[in-house]
């Protein structure tokens, strides 16, 4: 009924700026989005159909975003998928409000997703789903597909009286502030179709439309079981099940009336010329705001971001201040933020903490959907995802902020980020013991090693405003994965450098301080501890040491370098090696060898003044100067 009868999209251009969304968030139903994917005229085909789990086909295991077109995201980790739906619908939202003007609405269209017990049994399914209720995301539609069944069986516990899955989920969205339309017969076309009619009459609630439906409908033996779930049903079940739903015709047969009935290319391209044709009309009275809304779209930065990015950052180096790289990440925003008018920022209840709001700020609210800040409320989890859904709807550049001790509660969205090569921006802060009292719950130890272990994640732990600035530039112009910007809480240091050192902070790390000749040890620090690092270096300087310091504010990009730049930062005839950092210090063998040494901690924190920690810990200049010395 929905893609037959409600869907708009074009078969023939699945980037279509103003198509409908759809997301299949139980992404195990994999087959049932390729099957109406092929049945409608997009570019796959029965071959593809029958490569289903296959190494290299369009059709993997979980729907994957880049595979088959008109797969809006990648879905598997069950309640990501709405939480995804729920950023497209505040996308459309907040671009409507930005761009549309009266007479031209060239933003307008719904976001639909699909969802089952298990989306809603995942707590990140209550994250998204509350927020989408307090922002009043009208345009998003839901289908609860009701079917009493996961893999270990009846969630209500109607067999054995063994249940896990007893909400009242009408109740439960109707405290969030949604439309709820309950008991509709999922089998029943006619009453899928009032239900769809009803929620896009709402236009102040998204609408959760609850389905009742049969797992294995039409299989006479397994049918209402969870043997259907994730198993096939055999030969002879699916013999029996063709026979009991009146289909004659061989495996991968359609006949053709089927696919005259599905064919949506007519009308799909029919509902992208009327589009192009109001978007003319648009362009021809609002010129600067149509190139403005293409260029977004496109995901373009704005002509003039080189010469700006590069004077903010110029600027940076020459006031030389002491601040937290919090701090500096904030003054980031504000620099480039008269340039970027495609930010969509936010942080999980911590803005003050995570400085995340600048100037131009402007919060994202039910009556004010043109904002560019959301204030997420403590959901990591949801915020991360729901950002996937605004890079994945297009548009924006997301940014969003907590404590990087809590990045672990979002890990999973941060991995599908990653996975579908996204390019959203997490802001990290308070990035280790350095935070001091709040103690080992909040001083992360593990957590940057473990981020940069995420393929396609970029981190960087810039250890002043100068590599902050830099930092903020390259994850603004990066694309194909999310960038991790790991900030302190405490003030730290101007680093002096000429324009080529400045130059050389976009490869992740170089040379910051270097001795006469070829250096006896090379002293590896990131972050905060940079400045031990310098004050080590220092001090063995007077004793008549050769010492090179190098920064590595991300190890990721330094690693992407040509081998000829690694080699002139780490020569390999200098073994005399050691890497500071406050956090655990396995991830630093590969940069320092078997014989190097690495400060750090592998343990958890302790809660005291940031000072004391760090002296406790013997995360210290002097025991930084003592490892060189005894490695020498």
């Amino acid at each position: 009924v929905l893609w037959n009868d409600y869907m708009k999209h074009n078969p023939a251009n699945p980037k279509w700026a103003d198509r409908d969304r759809f997301v299949l968030s139980n992404g195990h139903g994999s087959m049932l989005i390729y099957s109406l994917l092929h049945l409608t005229g997009y570019d796959l085909t029965i071959e593809d159909l029958k490569q289903f789990r296959q190494l290299h086909s369009k059709t993997p295991g979980h729907p994957e975003y880049g595979y088959a077109p008109g797969v809006e995201t990648t879905t598997g980790p069950l309640g990501q998928g709405v939480s995804n739906a729920v950023g497209m619908a505040i996308a459309e939202k907040s671009l409507a409000a930005q761009f549309n003007r009266d007479g031209h609405e060239i933003v307008d269209h719904y976001t639909y997703t699909f969802l089952g017990d298990g989306c809603l049994m995942e707590g990140i399914s209550h994250e998204a789903c509350s927020l989408a209720g307090t922002l009043k995301l009208g345009k998003l539609i839901a289908f609860y597909d009701d079917n009493n069944i996961s893999i270990d069986g009846e969630v209500r516990g109607a067999e054995n009286g063994v249940a896990w899955f007893t909400d009242n989920t009408p109740q439960r969205f109707e405290a969030y502030g949604w439309h709820v339309i309950p008991k509709v017969d999922g089998h029943d076309a006619a009453a899928v179709k009032a239900a769809i009619e009803e929620a896009r009459a709402v236009a102040d609630k998204p609408t959760l439309i609850c389905c009742q439906t049969l797992i294995g409908f039409g299989s006479p033996n397994k049918q209402g079981k969870e043997e259907c779930h994730g198993a096939p049903l055999g030969g002879d079940e699916i013999a029996l099940t063709r026979a009991a739903l009146g289909w004659n015709h061989g495996p991968f047969e359609i006949p053709a009336e089927v696919y005259a009935g599905w064919n949506a290319k007519e009308r799909g391209a029919g509902a992208e010329t009327e589009w192009e044709q109001r978007m003319a009309a648009y362009a021809a009275s609002y010129p600067e705001l149509a190139a403005e809304f293409k260029r977004r779209m496109a995901g373009e930065l704005p002509a003039n971001w080189e010469d700006n990015a590069t004077s903010f950052i110029e600027a940076v180096n020459q006031k030389g201040e002491k601040l937290a790289t919090r701090k500096a990440s904030q003054n980031a925003i504000e620099g480039y933020g008269p340039f970027i008018p495609e930010y969509m920022g936010g942080s999980a209840d911590l803005a003050g903490s995570n400085l995340t709001i600048w100037s131009g700020s402007k919060a994202l609210t039910p009556d004010d959907a043109a904002g560019n800040y959301i204030h997420y409320g403590v959901r990591e989890f949801g915020m991360s995802a729901i950002m996937n859904g605004i890079e994945l709807h297009g548009g924006f550049k997301s940014y969003g902020a907590t404590f990087l001790m809590f990045s672990e509660y979002a890990r999973n969205a941060l991995r599908m980020a990653a996975l579908m090569k996204l390019s959203p921006i997490h802001v990290f802060t308070h990035d280790s013991i350095g935070l001091g009292e709040d103690g080992p719950t909040h001083q992360p130890v593990e957590q940057t090693a473990t981020l940069r272990m995420i393929p396609r994640m970029s981190v960087w732990r810039p250890c002043d405003a100068v590599e902050t600035a830099v930092s903020w530039k390259i994850a603004l112009e990066r694309k194909g994965g999310p960038t991790s910007l790991i900030l302190s809480r405490q003030g730290l240091p101007h680093m002096e450098r000429t324009p080529e050192q400045v130059s050389r902070i976009c490869k992740g790390g170089y040379v910051l301080s270097d001795c006469d000749g070829t250096p006896e040890a090379i002293i590896i620090a990131t972050g905060s501890e940079v400045e031990l690092a310098m004050n080590a270096s220092k001090s063995l300087a007077q004793k008549g040491r050769k010492i090179r310091v190098v920064s590595m504010p991300s190890t990721d990009t330094f690693d992407a370098q040509d081998a000829g730049y690694r080699e002139s930062v780490l020569p390999a005839s200098v073994t005399a090696r050691v890497a500071v950092e406050a956090g655990v210090t396995g991830f630093w063998g590969k940069y320092v060898g078997l014989s190097g040494r690495v400060i750090g901690l592998d343990t958890f924190g302790e809660s005291a003044p940031a000072a004391e920690v760090y002296k406790h810990f013997g995360i210290t200049a002097e025991r930084v100067e003592q490892a060189v010395e005894e490695l020498i």
